[in-house]
């Protein structure tokens, strides 16, 4: 009999796989709260100082053996990784826990373990949240050799050609080394949209399932499996009927593919003319190359925070400069529009010292251009070296987290003075470097005309948009079923900040997760969104809507069905345009 589970899809390259069900388990046993003597002590810490050095050896071992045709930020999560073995606030924790305390090093581990996953969990930005990933995975590193057990994958065998991994969680190095056997997808009870599980699944080009509650308890080994990345979707034992829908799909989704990429190099332009301007977001520097390689024309957003997390000091003006640096070089000319830090005190670099008490609610509070122009020893360099980078080629300054046209011009009037300072000290500088602000609250929305006059371009970012406005998390499984796009609320801000930059001539560009999901390309079309910017995969199939759409004709429609928004279901409407 087929069962069917949900959870949460990724959408990779290839977004279905059928095969035989692996299921792996972190095989550790349970940590006792075990009292030593002081006697003892030494011991302890040589347990632990030499589980630490090979929980080193294995990762530098899977780095090593990672394919050359891996992209690159497959090696970052393992690079990460290897930098957490040497953090003070893990590993030196755990020995004064050990020291202080006297108690055996597992017991120790599982405490500060304990104490920074809290720690991540009460962050507000849920890419950053998600990092809590990183403290479990490396934690479970180093209690693998202390409790004597091995870590079990062989990066070179392909013994598992064709199977699907079902497990509670996988450590990056798992799922490559596991991707790297010949697993076709993934399946986890725990993760959401940005956990580590999903970003390596879109990287590797796997499909995969991620929040599926349970599944190790009621798949058996070598069953049959179907994952479905596209509608978050696992089916166990299907029948031949099923079996044959998905083979099909298979087919499909393989011709699809080859057929994008025959569009990497046509200009996105609607059936009618007119020229719609497809941009990626990047994480890392490395990215770049991927973005080009799939026909983005710039980069619509460039996070910056990677540059403060994970260390003791601030970045100084030249090591921004020199990251823009690579980038610009990457890009070849395509233009770069690089966010300015966006951290909140709840979610602080140990380089930006301690938060101050009183933040009671850490979303509503200093983070993003509030706590740039808070402290402007934090702001000024990262300005700095993204000026001297104009100078270089074809940058744009956006600046995160704006609620008002004071930010604004506090900013502007910070960005003058750096300026005059630049010509002083003969640094070259593009003098007409193009400044924008995002639109993410709901008060930048409804105050988009305003920010629209000051700005030299507006970019909507749906992602904190949506919670803000629906007040939701999205990765809250107990409301994350309000996060919902096509909300009234939602679609009228969107318009709004839209009309604004058309009336005052003001270009708006959309970097959420909206803006690289068909689903909702022919309604932001309508809307009269020119500019989208998105995960760098997703870029092909969204060119394929914009070369299928009649532009004048889907306003038109778009128009009718926005009149009827409050008497229909919003995905009614959709439907509707995405059948034109």
């Amino acid at each position: 009999m087929t069962i069917a589970f949900q959870g949460i899809g990724v959408a990779a390259s290839q977004s279905v796989a059928i095969g035989p069900a692996y299921l792996t388990g972190h095989g550790l046993t349970s940590v006792a709260q075990t009292p030593i003597t002081p006697a003892q002590v030494a011991g302890e810490l040589d347990r632990l100082n030499q589980a630490v050095a090979a929980a080193r050896r294995a990762l530098k071992t899977i780095r090593a053996q990672i394919p050359r045709a891996t992209p690159l930020n497959i090696a970052e999560f393992i690079d990460a990784h290897l930098l957490m073995l040497e953090d003070v606030a893990l590993v030196d924790e755990v020995r004064k826990i050990i020291r202080d305390q006297l108690y055996c090093a597992e017991w120790a581990l599982q405490q500060q373990r304990d104490t920074l996953v809290g720690v991540f969990d009460a962050m507000d930005d849920p890419y950053l949240r998600t990092r809590r990933d990183d403290v479990e995975h490396v934690v479970h590193q180093i209690m693998t050799f202390l409790q004597g057990a091995q870590l079990p994958f062989d990066p070179q065998a392909r013994d598992l050609e064709g199977c699907v991994v079902v497990a509670r969680d996988l450590m990056p190095a798992d799922a490559i080394v596991l991707r790297h056997r010949g697993a076709a997808a993934f399946v986890t009870e725990f993760g959401g949209p940005v956990s580590h599980t999903a970003i390596l699944a879109r990287s590797l080009s796997v499909p995969a399932v991620v929040g599926v509650h349970n599944i190790t308890r009621y798949v058996r080994p070598g069953e049959p499996l179907i994952v479905d990345g596209e509608t978050g979707t696992v089916l166990a034992d299907p029948d031949p009927g099923t079996l044959a829908y998905y083979r099909e799909r298979l087919g499909a989704i393989a011709l699809r593919r080859q057929h994008l990429r025959t569009l990497v190099d046509r200009p996105a332009v609607t059936r009618d003319g007119t020229a719609i301007g497809l941009l990626a977001n990047l994480e890392l520097p490395e990215d770049a190359a991927t973005a080009r390689l799939n026909g983005a024309v710039g980069v619509g957003l460039y996070r910056t925070e990677f540059l403060y997390m994970n260390r003791d000091e601030l970045p100084d003006e030249e090591e921004h400069l020199a990251t823009y640096t690579t980038i610009v070089a990457a890009l070849a000319g395509l233009p770069l529009t690089i966010r300015t830090l966006d951290l909140g005190l709840d979610k602080r670099s140990e380089a930006l010292g301690t938060p101050g008490p009183g933040a009671g609610n850490p979303a509503l509070g200093l983070r993003g251009i509030r706590l740039c122009l808070k402290e402007p020893a934090l702001f000024r360099p990262q300005l700095r070296a993204i000026l001297r980078a104009s100078a270089l080629g074809p940058i744009r300054l956006m600046l995160p987290m704006v609620t008002n046209v004071q930010e604004v011009e506090a900013v502007l009037a910070i960005i003058a003075q750096l300026k005059d300072d630049l010509t002083g000290e003969g640094l070259a500088f593009d003098p007409r470097l193009p400044i924008g602000a995002m639109v993410e609250v709901p008060a930048a929305a409804l105050a988009a005309r305003s920010l629209a006059r000051r700005m030299d371009f507006l970019s909507i970012g749906t992602n904190d948009l949506i919670q803000y406005t629906l007040a939701i998390d999205r990765l809250d499984d107990t409301v994350s079923y309000l996060f919902d796009p096509t909300h009234p609320a939602i679609l009228q801000l969107i318009r709004t900040t839209i009309a604004a930059g058309r009336d005052l001539d003001t270009p708006v560009a959309m970097c959420g997760e909206m803006a690289g999901d068909p689903r909702f390309t022919r309604l932001l079309l309508g809307l009269g969104l020119r500019h989208f910017s998105m995960q760098p995969g997703a870029l092909l199939g969204i060119k394929e809507i914009i070369l299928d759409t009649d532009l004048q004709a889907l306003e038109a429609r778009t128009a009718h069905l926005f009149a009827r928004l409050d008497d229909a279901e919003p995905g009614e409407l959709l439907d509707a345009l995405n059948q034109l």
